[in-house]
């Protein structure tokens, strides 16, 4: 395969990937082209890749260019994880600056007003590397690995239908993380099925294999009590601060903390998550922070010490790049669908981003929804939920007009389309100080921002 990674010079990005791709017999043979634009930063990327490709005598080519065209011409696969802009500078102004005209916003990333101006300003670059592909590659893969997913997703197809771009995020991991502990068997035993709009969804469907029993009344059962002792964001930190040392990760997972050093503080980062349990009698497959940016009663309920420690831990964690490198396995869910493509295999992936169309006949059909896909050489076949419980299906088409209007808005250049989309928004609560917040941040964002009319 012709694989191009746009972003590589992201070390996380660059170099895990590249560690993903070395993980796979089916893909040896494969020239990888890394693509930024910041040509210091991949070449460091690249002399790794060499160094390492060198020591382990692998089959695989990789190269380096920021010609984004030159390297898409006959690509097979494309993946983009890119940023605009100092990342957490332009957060900080999507969070903090909302908030100052009284927005009660829990994270500002994804959701929220913070999520309408963050997809506004990084989604026209991600619609031109398309636009490039649909010229130069028209039938490559595009795999999107950046936030904010649904936006981005929703605006790219829009345009797009053709394309067979898909939406990829590691939140389903989560339940890998916790769900063997609460059901006390091996995550292999468990057939799960999750779906709704990325980071805003929920587990349906959870079997034992061996039986065929359904597990989610076991679920139900002891997920409060799991819950209520697993160390939260602000246990790790103060942790981590006593102790001087930054703790160490595995994939996405927290190592086990040693006994006795942490406050079992209850429902850390999950005490909305506590009552979506309680209301909704459904699982989120992700924490406060995320899950908490759709809802207009979130502020309320969230664990805003745990969000912010995080935000903290994270922005820390990533100053620390040049600490990555490449380690041969899987990180992400990618080669596992570049295989299935390969294969034609019709396996079933967790959870990806496409256009709904009736996937989820409760919500919009030009809305991106994130649900299990059956993997095929010529595309991904989405799972159907015919049955989509009503009171989480109200919740998603709360928000999904929030997303039609940013892609109009991205699609059109139309600022009014950006105060509707801000206007319909579960988070935002006022009306008079809306134009001027748009005004503000179309100034304070101009490079990314002032295509806006």
């Amino acid at each position: 395969m012709q694989i191009v990674l746009i972003g590589a010079g992201s070390a996380q990005f660059g170099l895990g990937t590249l560690g993903d791709i070395f993980s796979s017999e089916k893909l040896e043979g494969s020239t990888i082209t890394l693509v930024d634009i910041n040509e210091r930063a991949l070449q460091a990327v690249q002399k790794s890749a060499d160094a390492y490709i060198k020591e382990h005598r692998i089959p695989f080519k990789v190269e380096s260019t920021t010609d984004r065209r030159r390297a898409l011409r006959g690509a097979d696969v494309v993946v983009i994880s890119i940023e605009v802009g100092n990342r957490f500078e332009l957060w900080d102004e999507d969070w903090t600056v909302a908030q100052q005209y009284g927005i009660r916003q829990v994270y500002g990333e994804n959701g929220g007003a913070g999520g309408v101006f963050h997809s506004l300003r990084i989604t026209p670059p991600i619609v031109e590397i398309c636009d490039d592909v649909m010229e130069l590659a028209p039938d490559a893969w595009v795999f999107n690995y950046s936030n904010p997913m649904t936006a981005i997703t929703t605006t790219v197809l829009r345009k797009h239908p053709d394309l067979k771009f898909v939406g990829m995020c590691h939140e389903i991991a989560s339940l890998e993380r916790y769900l063997p502990s609460i059901l006390e068997t091996p995550f292999s035993n468990l057939a799960l099925r999750s779906a709704g709009l990325n980071h805003f969804s929920v587990l349906l469907e959870a079997h034992y294999r061996d039986s065929g029993k359904d597990a989610y009344p076991d679920i139900l059962a002891k997920a409060p009590a799991f819950f209520e002792k697993e160390p939260g964001y602000s246990d790790i930190l103060a942790y981590s601060n006593a102790h001087k040392k930054e703790i160490e990760t595995e994939g996405s997972t927290w190592r086990p903390l040693p006994e006795g050093t942490v406050s079992q503080k209850a429902w850390a980062d999950r005490t909305l998550f506590k009552k979506i349990l309680e209301h909704y009698r459904l699982l989120p497959i992700t924490v406060d922070s995320h899950f908490g940016e759709y809802l207009s009663w979130a502020w309320e309920v969230a664990d805003h010490k745990g969000i912010k420690d995080f935000y903290t831990f994270y922005r820390n964690r990533l100053a620390h790049a040049g600490e990555f490198k490449i380690e041969k396995k899987r990180h992400e869910r990618l080669v596992n669908i570049l295989e299935g493509i390969i294969d034609n295999s019709g396996y079933e992936e967790g959870a990806v981003n496409i256009m709904n169309g009736t996937l989820i006949p409760e919500l919009p059909p030009t809305i991106a929804v994130e649900v299990p896909g059956r993997i095929y050489a010529k595309g991904i076949k989405g799972i159907t939920f015919n049955d989509y419980p009503k009171g989480m299906a109200a919740l998603l088409r709360n928000y999904c007009g929030v997303y039609d209007l940013t892609a109009e808005a991205v699609l059109t250049g139309k600022k009014e389309y950006v105060i509707q989309a801000l206007l319909a928004n579960p988070v935002v609560d006022r009306v008079r100080e809306i134009p001027e917040l748009v005004d503000l941040m179309i100034e304070r964002q101009e490079k990314w921002l002032g295509y806006l009319k």
